[in-house]
């Protein structure tokens, strides 16, 4: 199954509760007037787009319809579709590696319960199916169970797992790591942080000691940092987001459970409020349902109806 069909099938909440409410609003033989413009709006807020983001989008549909000379509501269903497709932009940013026969070196942040330590063994499974050596590092210390299950999936996938016993520093495991996959010629080295942030202070000065010691190791690194979020949280998501983002060094995101909510508009929120680029969706829980997010096709799945022939 290609991206776009993932992407639909995935979308599906979030189409029927965006698109069902937008097409119920743009229905044939309606005006665009005041009260149109209204009920717009608020089905776009709802949809977890972001207020600000919203009201972008709205002065340039004013702006259009006054432009096309516009009367009537199904008139805006493409320029609607249009103008999304221009804030999210036409390109799919894969991830920064290193040279070949370099080591690449990617670090994950995000609170607990985004799925950050499924999200590491889906996307170590997936580099080893295209080949390259994985070892993981189990940075996340701190939570009861996260070691453990970080090699629950360095087992599914057949990688490595780099640990010491829980409570120890971040950065040693880090260090470790680091040693393990240089002596092992190791291609990409991924490595998970505790995700608390009951204590921020203490969580970035955590981050920027693994970030030292990593960049002293490896001076090209970390070749991205990505933050994890969870697409069901919707507007919390992109106050994690703004959280960590300048302080974590964020480079881009992974978002998380994207088939298990109708509040994907948040996708379109990040996009525009933090202009960091969404690198990978989740849209299921097997193994190769970690997703390289394609901005465009994206935007085609929401006005896609399922009844819609795919096309790849």
């Amino acid at each position: 199954m290609g991206f776009f069909s993932k992407i639909k099938e995935g979308l599906a909440k979030t189409r029927d509760a965006f698109m069902g409410k937008v097409e119920s609003i743009i229905s044939f033989g309606r005006k665009i007037d005041e009260e149109f413009y209204e009920e717009l709006e608020e089905a776009l807020i709802m949809a977890d787009v972001g207020v600000n983001t919203v009201m972008e989008i709205m002065d340039e549909l004013r702006s259009e319809v006054k432009k096309r000379k516009l009367t009537q509501a199904e008139e805006l269903r493409p320029v609607l579709q249009e103008k999304l497709a221009e804030l999210m932009g036409t390109e799919q940013e894969g991830l920064k590696m290193a040279p070949d026969g370099q080591l690449t070196v990617i670090l994950f942040v995000g609170v607990n319960g985004v799925g950050k330590t499924t999200t590491i063994g889906k996307l170590a499974h997936r580099f080893k199916s295209e080949g390259k050596k994985v070892i993981l590092a189990a940075g996340d210390t701190f939570r009861a169970g996260a070691i453990e299950q970080l090699e629950v999936w360095g087992e599914r996938a057949g990688v490595d797992v780099i640990k010491q016993s829980a409570g120890s520093d971040p950065a040693a495991v880090i260090y470790d790591g680091l040693a393990a996959a240089r002596a092992r010629k190791a291609d990409v080295l991924l490595c998970d942080t505790a995700g608390r942030l009951q204590n921020k202070s203490n969580l970035m000065d955590e981050l920027n000691k693994v970030y030292r010691v990593i960049k002293r190791e490896v001076p090209d690194a970390p070749h991205e940092v990505l933050l994890v979020l969870d697409a069901t949280t919707g507007q919390n998501a992109l106050q994690q987001a703004k959280l960590f983002g300048a302080s974590a060094g964020v480079t881009g995101i992974v978002l998380t459970k994207l088939d298990g909510t109708a509040k994907g508009g948040i996708v379109i929120a990040i996009r525009k409020e933090l202009e960091l680029p969404v690198k990978f969706v989740g849209l299921g829980e097997k193994m190769d349902d970690l997703q390289p997010f394609a901005p465009q096709e994206f935007v085609s799945a929401l006005f896609t109806g399922n009844d819609t022939e795919d096309s790849e």
